[in-house]
């Protein structure tokens, strides 16, 4: 299986590239979807109600920066499912920017 950063640098008008605070950032235009700490955690910000909805279902819990703070959502990736689903959740919000922003022009 791919990367979580190959999988997601393949989808269309993704940018991707290191912070300043040591994670790997997935942006379309100016608008970032998601960043990863190596490949042990998923950051990503999101729609209060989107992130309900991922948070009751146990896929996300609260950004340990933004501690009971909805909104902001963490994923730990600890095995192959972990991995695929830090994708689709990546993958939602992408989903999510595009239909809400289109894709960025070059």
């Amino acid at each position: 299986m791919p990367t979580i950063a190959e999988e997601v640098e393949a989808w269309p008008g993704i940018t991707a590239g290191h912070g300043s605070r040591g994670e790997y950032a997935f942006k379309v235009g100016v608008r970032e979807i998601g960043h990863l700490h190596g490949e042990r955690v998923l950051h990503i910000g999101l729609p209060k109600p989107l992130w309900h909805e991922l948070h009751d279902a146990g896929r996300i819990d609260y950004h340990p920066v933004f501690p009971g703070r909805p909104g902001f959502g963490a994923r730990a990736i600890r095995s192959e499912d972990d991995k695929r689903d830090a994708i689709a959740i990546l993958r939602l919000n992408y989903d999510r920017v595009i239909e809400r922003y289109g894709l960025p022009t070059p």
